[in-house]
């Protein structure tokens, strides 16, 4: 009796293991289609950071490189999206955009 009662404690509980929900996880900036639109060369820093936000990364090394990123991984740590926004500024002014994968993650 204590054989089977040992065995279906084993049994239940790696059943249960195998439900572990893990989440899937969003970082970064979300930027929509309608803000990718408005963004424009020539506009200042503050402009842009009204626009888009605060960027995730700053660059101490090259303050004049904004980098918004974006990354969904599902549960299982498989990334199934990864997008970035480089803009360069030249002074104060917006010079050069890069886009790569923005706007707008699927939902």
């Amino acid at each position: 009796m204590r054989k089977i009662l040992i065995s279906i404690l084993i049994l239940s509980t790696l059943l249960m293991v195998g439900c572990v929900y893990v989440a899937d996880v969003q970082q970064g900036n979300i930027i929509e289609n309608k803000e990718l639109d408005q963004l424009k060369t020539g506009m200042t820093k503050k402009q842009v950071k009204f626009l888009l936000g605060s960027p995730i990364i700053r660059d101490p090394f090259h303050q004049n490189r904004w980098d918004y990123v974006y990354t969904l991984r599902e549960g299982d740590n498989t990334y199934i999206e990864k997008r970035r926004l480089t803009l360069t500024f030249k002074g104060n002014l917006l010079e050069k955009m890069s886009n790569l994968g923005y706007p707008n993650p699927k939902k």
